[in-house]
């Protein structure tokens, strides 16, 4: 009876995550938004303490915070079979769908020149409104902001896979310094979840994977674990949200010719239409690849693979989270990170996503329409990713 009872809250939790992942657009912020309102007000799985609590926790992680506060709600609200239940639902709905598009493209071959150029032009205004956002926010301070413009030029200086995870390590050991200060400490303790001997495990799993990883698709010298391993770090070392996957992923997948810069760039701007978490990225990115591993299984394989991090993180870091939010260096060190992840997001604002959209006057202006429509506007994602496509296409037509 309590097998039987488990199962259907398994099956509750999965339903209603997917009718979530089929109707959350807008961002990371929104599905913070519809979670509260569908587990805290309408439901009454947490109190807002506790919803509060781990949202916090989930923007502490690195990873992608919408899709790890669900995996935490559904652990709560199930266990481990919760949590994965809540990352399907929630992840499968844009996933397919990304893998679709990336299958379409392969089929039919490229799609129409203006329309993939569109879906380029609003990449740019994506990454300029997520750029702008994330400064605000992440960077409060001139010590913030020269930690981020240190992190642009550098990067754009020695453009190299390998420099992004030197610019996390250099901006969270400055951090450590700059930003050092007590932190207070709030009086009443979250729930742990999990005993801390599972905790720990989860955790020595995720250091294994993101060190062994590497090496080991090294010395074998084989492409899917070359595939995993890229995907796994990059969920592992994402912080500041979905956007800054951006700068990580294409200097892993393009300069090795995995996927060419137009087709990068495409599936980037057709995300931002999807519901559901930015990272199903890594569906059409898997989906794309050429190589032994592509079409469904690479896609799957490349969406398992970053969000495996946020999984072995949210549950391995539940018991700990006082401790943690609570130290003074942690908090020092993510200020630096934040800071040099928005500089990350800038760099790759300019290159690639500048120069591969704008060449022409009338591309500026399209992609300052689009900008408008979702800053001042406030125009669902999804509405001007279509418009700016179609913009992109009308543009082509009058061109030749």
């Amino acid at each position: 009876m309590a097998e039987a009872a488990a199962r259907g809250s398994v099956w509750t939790v999965f339903l209603i995550f997917l009718r979530l992942g089929l109707t959350s657009f807008g961002g990371p912020v929104a599905h913070l938004g519809y979670f509260r309102n569908e587990f805290v007000t309408r439901r009454a799985w947490l109190d807002e303490r506790s919803y509060a609590d781990l949202v916090a926790l989930c923007q502490f992680l690195p990873g992608p915070a919408s899709s790890q506060v669900g995996m935490g709600i559904g652990y709560t609200r199930a266990g481990t079979s919760g949590a994965l239940a809540a990352w399907a639902g929630f992840t499968l709905p844009s996933a397919l769908a990304m893998i679709l598009f990336a299958l379409g493209i392969q089929h039919w071959g490229r799609m129409p020149e203006g329309v993939g150029h569109g879906l380029k032009v609003v990449a740019v205004a994506v990454v300029a409104q997520a750029v702008w956002g994330m400064m605000r926010t992440l960077c409060p301070g001139r010590t913030h902001r020269a930690i981020m413009l240190g992190a642009a030029m550098f990067v754009l200086a020695l453009p190299a896979a390998w420099n992004q995870l030197v610019v996390i390590l250099a901006a969270g050991a400055f951090g450590c310094f700059a930003f050092a200060g007590p932190t207070p400490r709030d009086t009443e303790t979250p729930r742990a979840t999990t005993d801390h001997r599972a905790a720990l495990a989860l955790l020595a799993v995720f250091a294994i994977l993101l060190a062994g990883l590497p090496l080991l698709s090294r010395v074998l010298d084989n492409a899917t674990l070359a595939m995993v391993d890229v995907f796994y770090r990059t969920g592992a070392l994402v912080f500041g949200g979905g956007h800054v996957m951006l700068p990580l992923l294409q200097a892993e997948v393009v300069p090795p010719g995995w996927v060419d810069s137009d087709t990068f760039l495409a599936g980037y701007g057709a995300v931002q239409a999807m519901p559901g978490p930015l990272f199903t990225f890594a569906a059409f990115l898997g989906a794309s690849a050429s190589g032994p591993v592509s079409g469904w299984s690479g896609g799957m394989l490349a969406l398992v693979a970053i969000f495996l991090p946020s999984f072995l993180l949210v549950l391995g870091a539940l018991p700990f989270w006082d401790r943690l939010r609570g130290n003074a260096t942690a908090r020092a060190a993510l200020g630096g990170i934040n800071a040099g992840v928005v500089g990350l997001l800038l760099a790759a604002l300019y290159d690639p996503v500048w120069t591969s959209a704008i060449h022409t006057l009338p591309d500026l202006i399209l992609a300052a329409a689009a900008l408008f429509a979702l800053t001042r506007l406030k125009a669902p994602p999804w509405l001007v990713v279509v418009l700016t496509a179609v913009g992109g296409a009308l543009l082509a037509s009058l061109a030749g």
